[in-house]
């Protein structure tokens, strides 16, 4: 794969470095640098309570109104709404810039069989790998019990679950590696710069999981780096990522509890 390929837009309308370098603090800051600021206070919390890591839990979907199912969806499709706000903004900039919007990173409907195939495999590559991984870290103790969810059982579960997955792909491929990737290479980072770059904030805002979570989604950043440096598009990745998330949440939804080699709280 070719480190060097150069990915995002090439736009008519320049713009000042010192304005694209707090323009990108901006965008991590509303999203997933906020993420990884969390994930660390939470992370400093687990590894200062009493026992160890894997006898604590990190709930992914939770829920926000217990017995109150039409306003714990409200709440679910507010959360899901404005976590996608940064993507906006970042469709903003690009359209700005005379870039084409999120076009200019490769998320669109140009080449949907493409971008299907590719992250499907993508998918079934990590998916698999990056279970193993976590159920190895978890009972080396270096990790918490991950619980993809625990919503009550409504009507709306599932569909929730695949829209939260969804909003996960888009929010973190279309930002830690199509926009930031774009802003450092004009920024003049070097490519290993920028993937090392991606990858370490990738695994920061995991790292609320545990020491698993980290490594594992740094190793995870680094391969979507590599592949968008080839393809230049995001649009396989958050195929990718939105499949091995929802096979995450649905399968814990029917499985936790069923089978002895899944982890329970």
């Amino acid at each position: 794969m070719d480190l060097e390929q150069p990915v995002g837009p090439r736009p008519g309308n320049e713009v000042p470095r010192s304005i694209l370098r707090s323009e990108t603090v901006i965008v991590l800051a509303l999203s997933v640098g906020a993420s990884a600021a969390s994930a660390l206070i939470s992370f400093v919390g687990s590894v200062t309570k009493p026992g160890g890591l894997k006898d604590q839990a990190a709930n992914l979907n939770a829920s926000y109104a217990p017995g109150r199912p039409w306003l714990d969806l409200a709440w679910q499709l507010f959360g899901i709404a404005t976590a996608l706000v940064p993507v906006l903004l970042v469709a903003h900039l690009f359209v700005r810039e005379g870039a084409g919007g999120l076009r200019a990173v490769g998320f669109d409907r140009l080449r949907p069989g493409s971008d299907l195939a590719r992250g499907t495999v993508v998918a079934a590559c990590i998916g698999g790998s990056g279970l193993l991984f976590y159920l190895a870290v978890r009972a080396a103790g270096f990790n918490l019990t991950v619980v993809p969810e625990s919503l009550p059982d409504v009507w709306w579960k599932m569909p929730v679950l695949v829209a939260s997955a969804v909003q996960n792909a888009v929010v973190e491929e279309v930002i830690v590696v199509g926009y930031l990737l774009c802003r450092l290479d004009r920024l003049g980072w070097t490519p290993m710069a920028a993937l090392l770059a991606s990858s370490l904030l990738r695994g920061s805002y995991h790292l609320y999981q545990g020491i698993g979570g980290l490594v594992g989604n740094i190793v995870m950043g680094v391969v979507l780096v590599l592949l968008y440096r080839r393809w230049g598009r995001v649009g396989p990745l958050v195929v990718a990522h939105a499949a091995i998330d929802i096979v995450a949440f649905i399968g814990y939804a029917l499985l936790a509890g069923k089978v002895g080699w899944l982890p329970t709280p």
